[in-house]
């Protein structure tokens, strides 16, 4: 049964003043898979530890199932939280073949050797290992130490499963390839998930909902796609994929919640309008579905510039574009491959330039 999560206000601060987690607060229903995202020194993972036990809270509370684990009187002990947990350096008994550090989670349920050891195979089989059950963690990949590791926190059962950047040790390919089936196993096992990450890749593609910290704070909680299309500050729409930012004027308000905005050079072109009225000076954030490369020629740009860079992706070619020597643009997607110093035109789409206060 996946257990449902409240946060009320959770603040964190060690020894010294150093306040790792201020006034947290988010709801995760029962099986959904949450993603805390944010840099280094964010709190994301002070605050996976706090659902953990592993840490102490310093103020709020925490629920899990409904049941209060931690708030200002009462504290319980990671063991007593029926959670599971997945590490990012694994975790495994180095004296323990893979079958066994699996069934090792068994070891509450009470039940013979026997039957802890012929689920944990069963569980090795689920997770493509069953060939590999009697070997020990050092002679396991470290894609297969983690599978490992994921097979022993799915075997366990509990309402909640915690992931303590479990990919980030891993090849890109391998990775990718983690990621999916980390992703169909936890559905599969209808747990409610906490998954911590500083890739903004990782976290859209797992997550049923996104929370974004900074500095120990919540900045904005939603659907991937609501955290994508309308980010709530500049530090969240720059950690979830820019192309570039670009001062502008701000001018008369458009149809369907855009704002036109007059560039420095070149025309001007609608964003999405901000949640307060803006005028004066403002700072347009583009994201790379927010600009189209053009022929210079073509009378439907708005900006022009000058190709420094160009990589081929496989579906076609990503720019990187200088704008005057004041603005640089990159990842502008193309079909065609534009030649490095080639100028070229830049059409600008509204759902992907996000309007915020000019930055002090």
């Amino acid at each position: 049964m996946a257990d449902p999560i409240t946060i009320e206000n959770l603040g964190k601060t060690y020894p010294g003043g150093n306040e790792a987690l201020r006034d947290v607060s988010i709801d995760v229903e029962p099986g959904t898979f949450l993603v805390l995202l944010g840099p280094s020194g964010s709190g994301k993972t002070t605050m996976l530890r706090c659902l953990a036990g592993i840490e102490r809270i310093s103020s709020g509370r925490i629920v899990i199932g409904g049941r209060t684990v931690a708030d200002g009187r009462a504290h319980v002990p990671p063991d007593q939280r029926d959670l599971s947990m997945v590490f990012q350096d694994y975790a495994l008994w180095p004296h323990l073949t893979a079958r066994d550090n699996v069934a090792f989670a068994l070891r509450r349920r009470h039940l013979s050797r026997t039957e802890c050891r012929s689920r944990a195979a069963t569980m090795l089989d689920r997770v493509g290992l069953s060939a590999l059950a009697e070997r020990y963690p050092n002679q396991l990949s470290g894609g297969e130490q983690q599978r490992v590791a994921l097979a022993r926190a799915l075997i366990a059962d509990t309402g909640l499963i915690l992931c303590d950047e479990p990919l980030s040790n891993l090849d890109a390919d391998l990775r990718e390839r983690m990621r999916v089936e980390i992703s169909s196993l936890v559905r599969e096992a209808a747990a409610t998930t906490v998954y911590i990450t500083h890739d903004q890749a990782e976290a859209f593609a797992l997550a049923d909902q996104v929370g974004v910290l900074e500095h120990g704070r919540l900045v904005q909680a939603g659907t991937p796609e609501e955290i994508y299309t309308r980010p709530a500050t500049p530090f969240v729409a720059r950690f979830t994929g820019l192309a570039g930012e670009m001062p502008v004027r701000v001018g008369e308000p458009g149809a369907d919640g855009t704002v036109r905005v007059e560039p420095h050079e070149g025309r001007s072109f609608l964003c999405r309008a901000p949640a307060g009225k803006l005028t004066g000076d403002a700072l347009v954030m583009i994201r790379p579905t927010g600009v189209r490369l053009t022929t210079n020629g073509s009378a439907d740009h708005h900006l022009s510039g000058r190709v420094t860079d160009v990589a081929f992706r496989g579906r076609g070619y990503e720019h990187a574009i200088d704008i005057n020597g004041t603005t640089r643009l990159t990842g502008v997607f193309a079909d065609a491959r534009a030649p490095r110093g080639e100028v070229v035109g830049l059409r600008m789409d509204p759902a992907g330039c996000h309007l915020f206060p000019a930055e002090q």
